[in-house]
Parts: C-alpha cells; structure tokens; sequence
C-alpha cells in the first residue's frame, strides 16, 4: 500500500489549492482515509476523514465550510479543496488510510492511528 500527497504550495490568504492523495495498494472503498497536518512547533492535528461505513465526511471545527474532500471515478485518489484558506492553514499536510473504516471513536472523536500514512505536502498561506 502506498499514499502520496502532492498540490503543497504557496497561496495568498483568501487563495485556494488542492491537494491529491494518490492511492495504490488498497481499494478505497475498503479504507478509511483521512487528512492530517502539523505545523511548525505544533501537534499533529485531524483535519478529515472519509468514513466508509457510514459515508460521511468529518472535518474539524476550523476548516468546515472552506475545505472539502472528495474520491475520484477511478476510485484512485482522494482530493483535498481548500478554498479561503488563512495563515494558520500553513502546515504541512498529510493523508492516511485504514482498513478500519471508522472515522471516529465511540465517544465521538476522531480516529488518530492509522495503518498507512503518505508524505507530506507543505501548504504556505502567506502574502
């Protein structure tokens, strides 16, 4: 199984990227994949998680409304949109798989270990 993130940039604040998660190994619809990223100094934090049990998408508080995640047809890669993107977005991001298909814990938070993690891209918001 492998993951690799690509789409990292520079962007003005307001700007907009997207970032690709390319998948070999798996098949998606088996896996739960979800987005992460730490920045300088900072824990790792949870952004997303696709669930495959429920369907459902996840994001954190902080980027609901600005980013979304999606699969493509070929059921290959999974897309990160980031739209109106703000200085404390700069990390560097990364996507994850997991043959458990959960997103979230019984008491509701996010799921953090995960079986296969990609490299990370890095996301600059700055002007």
């Amino acid at each position: 199984v492998q993951l690799q993130a690509s789409g990292g940039g520079l962007v003005q604040p307001g700007g907009s990227l997207r970032l690709s998660c390319a998948t070999s190994g798996l098949r998606l619809d088996d896996y739960a994949i979800a987005w992460f990223r730490q920045a300088p100094g900072k824990e790792r934090e949870w952004v997303s998680c696709m669930d495959k049990t429920n369907l459902r998408i996840y994001y954190v508080d902080s980027v609901k409304g600005r980013f979304t995640v999606s699969e493509d047809n070929a059921k290959t890669t999974v897309s990160l949109q980031m739209n109106s993107l703000k200085p404390e977005d700069t990390a560097v991001y990364y996507c994850a798989a997991d043959s458990r298909q959960y997103c979230t814990n019984y008491d509701g938070s996010p799921k953090l270990n995960y079986d296969y993690w990609g490299q990370g891209t890095q996301v600059t918001v700055s002007s």
